[in-house]
Protein backbone atom coordinates (compact mmCIF):
# COMPACT_ATOMS: atom_id res chain seq x y z
CA UNK A 1 0.00 0.00 0.00
CA UNK A 2 1.36 3.41 -0.95
CA UNK A 3 1.28 5.52 2.19
CA UNK A 4 2.07 8.93 0.74
CA UNK A 5 -1.23 10.83 0.70
CA UNK A 6 -0.98 13.95 -1.49
CA UNK A 7 -2.79 17.27 -1.22
CA UNK A 8 -2.76 19.38 -4.38
CA UNK A 9 -4.60 22.31 -5.94
CA UNK A 10 -4.00 25.98 -6.50
CA UNK A 11 -2.21 28.21 -4.02
CA UNK A 12 -4.21 29.62 -1.13
CA UNK A 13 -6.85 26.88 -1.09
CA UNK A 14 -6.18 25.63 2.45
CA UNK A 15 -3.85 22.67 1.87
CA UNK A 16 -1.20 23.73 4.35
CA UNK A 17 -3.74 24.66 7.03
CA UNK A 18 -5.22 21.17 6.85
CA UNK A 19 -1.76 19.55 6.83
CA UNK A 20 -0.83 21.59 9.92
CA UNK A 21 -4.06 20.52 11.64
CA UNK A 22 -3.43 16.85 10.84
CA UNK A 23 0.11 17.21 12.12
CA UNK A 24 -1.26 18.63 15.40
CA UNK A 25 -3.27 15.38 15.67
CA UNK A 26 -0.05 13.38 15.39
CA UNK A 27 -0.02 12.55 11.68
CA UNK A 28 3.37 12.94 10.01
CA UNK A 29 3.55 15.31 7.08
CA UNK A 30 5.91 16.50 4.39
CA UNK A 31 5.78 20.29 3.96
CA UNK A 32 5.44 22.04 0.61
CA UNK A 33 8.75 22.50 -1.21
CA UNK A 34 7.75 25.57 -3.25
CA UNK A 35 7.75 27.84 -0.21
CA UNK A 36 11.01 26.28 0.98
CA UNK A 37 12.66 27.09 -2.36
CA UNK A 38 11.29 30.65 -2.36
CA UNK A 39 12.48 31.32 1.21
CA UNK A 40 15.96 29.96 0.44
CA UNK A 41 16.22 31.96 -2.79
CA UNK A 42 15.09 35.17 -1.08
CA UNK A 43 17.59 34.63 1.74
CA UNK A 44 20.48 34.25 -0.71
CA UNK A 45 19.24 36.75 -3.31
CA UNK A 46 18.84 33.88 -5.79
CA UNK A 47 16.94 33.94 -9.07
CA UNK A 48 15.20 30.52 -8.88
CA UNK A 49 11.94 32.28 -8.08
CA UNK A 50 8.59 32.03 -9.87
CA UNK A 51 8.73 35.75 -10.68
CA UNK A 52 12.39 35.70 -11.87
CA UNK A 53 13.33 32.37 -13.48
CA UNK A 54 10.42 29.93 -13.73
CA UNK A 55 12.50 27.05 -15.11
CA UNK A 56 15.12 27.37 -12.39
CA UNK A 57 12.34 27.55 -9.79
CA UNK A 58 10.74 24.39 -11.19
CA UNK A 59 14.10 22.60 -11.27
CA UNK A 60 14.81 23.57 -7.65
CA UNK A 61 11.38 22.25 -6.66
CA UNK A 62 12.08 18.97 -8.47
CA UNK A 63 15.34 18.56 -6.53
CA UNK A 64 13.56 19.30 -3.24
CA UNK A 65 10.67 16.96 -4.09
CA UNK A 66 13.09 14.14 -4.82
CA UNK A 67 14.92 14.69 -1.52
CA UNK A 68 11.62 14.92 0.39
CA UNK A 69 10.31 11.71 -1.17
CA UNK A 70 13.50 9.85 -0.30
CA UNK A 71 13.49 11.24 3.25
CA UNK A 72 10.23 9.37 3.91
CA UNK A 73 11.20 6.14 2.10
CA UNK A 74 11.49 4.05 5.27
CA UNK A 75 8.20 5.10 6.87
CA UNK A 76 5.39 2.54 6.95
CA UNK A 77 2.57 4.72 8.23
CA UNK A 78 0.48 7.33 6.46
CA UNK A 79 2.31 10.53 5.55
CA UNK A 80 0.46 13.58 4.27
CA UNK A 81 2.33 15.36 1.48
CA UNK A 82 1.71 19.05 0.79
CA UNK A 83 2.04 18.63 -3.01
CA UNK A 84 4.22 16.10 -4.85
CA UNK A 85 6.55 15.72 -7.83
CA UNK A 86 3.50 15.91 -10.11
CA UNK A 87 2.94 19.49 -9.00
CA UNK A 88 6.26 20.40 -10.65
CA UNK A 89 4.93 18.81 -13.83
CA UNK A 90 1.67 20.75 -13.45
CA UNK A 91 3.64 23.96 -12.86
CA UNK A 92 5.52 23.28 -16.10
CA UNK A 93 2.19 22.99 -17.93
CA UNK A 94 0.89 26.16 -16.31
CA UNK A 95 3.95 28.19 -17.28
CA UNK A 96 4.45 26.54 -20.71
CA UNK A 97 7.91 25.32 -19.73
CA UNK A 98 9.76 22.61 -21.59
CA UNK A 99 9.34 19.42 -19.56
CA UNK A 100 12.60 17.52 -19.15
CA UNK A 101 12.55 13.74 -19.52
CA UNK A 102 13.96 13.46 -15.99
CA UNK A 103 10.82 15.13 -14.58
CA UNK A 104 8.59 12.75 -16.54
CA UNK A 105 10.61 9.81 -15.21
CA UNK A 106 10.27 11.05 -11.64
CA UNK A 107 6.51 11.44 -12.11
CA UNK A 108 6.27 7.83 -13.30
CA UNK A 109 8.68 6.33 -10.76
CA UNK A 110 7.81 8.13 -7.51
CA UNK A 111 4.62 6.46 -6.39
CA UNK A 112 2.02 8.09 -4.17
CA UNK A 113 -1.31 6.80 -2.94
CA UNK A 114 -3.62 6.42 -5.97
CA UNK A 115 -6.21 8.76 -4.43
CA UNK A 116 -5.10 12.38 -4.29
CA UNK A 117 -6.94 15.15 -2.45
CA UNK A 118 -7.43 18.25 -4.58
CA UNK A 119 -8.35 21.53 -2.94
CA UNK A 120 -10.49 23.76 -5.18
CA UNK A 121 -9.89 27.51 -5.46
CA UNK A 122 -11.56 29.39 -2.63
CA UNK A 123 -11.49 33.15 -2.98
CA UNK A 124 -12.83 33.77 0.55
CA UNK A 125 -9.64 32.34 2.13
CA UNK A 126 -7.17 33.29 -0.60
CA UNK A 127 -4.47 35.73 0.53
CA UNK A 128 -1.17 36.95 -0.86
CA UNK A 129 2.02 37.08 1.17
CA UNK A 130 5.75 37.48 0.58
CA UNK A 131 5.99 34.05 -1.07
CA UNK A 132 2.57 34.00 -2.77
CA UNK A 133 2.29 36.82 -5.28
CA UNK A 134 -0.18 35.27 -7.75
CA UNK A 135 -3.56 36.78 -8.44
CA UNK A 136 -6.56 34.63 -7.60
CA UNK A 137 -7.11 33.96 -11.33
CA UNK A 138 -3.67 32.31 -11.40
CA UNK A 139 -4.69 30.14 -8.43
CA UNK A 140 -7.71 29.00 -10.44
CA UNK A 141 -5.53 28.24 -13.48
CA UNK A 142 -3.08 26.34 -11.27
CA UNK A 143 -5.93 24.21 -9.91
CA UNK A 144 -6.94 23.21 -13.44
CA UNK A 145 -3.36 22.35 -14.46
CA UNK A 146 -2.83 20.27 -11.31
CA UNK A 147 -6.03 18.40 -12.08
CA UNK A 148 -4.78 17.64 -15.60
CA UNK A 149 -1.33 16.63 -14.34
CA UNK A 150 -2.60 14.08 -11.82
CA UNK A 151 -5.19 12.66 -14.21
CA UNK A 152 -2.49 12.28 -16.89
CA UNK A 153 -0.57 9.97 -14.55
CA UNK A 154 -3.65 7.96 -13.57
CA UNK A 155 -4.40 9.31 -10.10
CA UNK A 156 -7.96 9.49 -8.79
CA UNK A 157 -8.78 12.98 -7.54
CA UNK A 158 -11.01 13.56 -4.53
CA UNK A 159 -12.17 17.16 -4.25
CA UNK A 160 -12.04 18.50 -0.70
CA UNK A 161 -15.17 20.48 0.22
CA UNK A 162 -14.89 24.14 1.23
CA UNK A 163 -15.43 23.54 4.93
CA UNK A 164 -13.62 24.51 8.12
CA UNK A 165 -10.11 23.13 8.59
CA UNK A 166 -11.32 20.59 11.16
CA UNK A 167 -14.18 19.38 8.94
CA UNK A 168 -11.86 19.12 5.95
CA UNK A 169 -9.42 17.06 8.01
CA UNK A 170 -12.26 14.79 9.14
CA UNK A 171 -13.40 14.34 5.55
CA UNK A 172 -9.86 13.41 4.49
CA UNK A 173 -9.31 11.00 7.37
CA UNK A 174 -12.63 9.26 6.59
CA UNK A 175 -11.66 8.90 2.91
CA UNK A 176 -8.18 7.61 3.83
CA UNK A 177 -9.68 5.06 6.22
CA UNK A 178 -12.10 3.96 3.51
CA UNK A 179 -9.27 3.64 0.97
CA UNK A 180 -7.14 1.58 3.34
CA UNK A 181 -10.01 -0.86 3.88
CA UNK A 182 -10.60 -1.31 0.15
CA UNK A 183 -8.56 -4.17 -1.32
Amino acid sequence: MHNRIVFTGGPGSGKTSVIDFLQSLGYPSAPEVGRKVIKAQLAQAGRALPWDDKSAFRDAMVDEELARYQAFSGDDGIIFFDRSMLDSYGYSLLENLTIPESLLSHCRELVYHPRVFIFPPWQAIYANDIERKQHFSEAVATYHEMKKAYEAFGYELIEVPRWSVAKRAGFILAKVSEALQTP
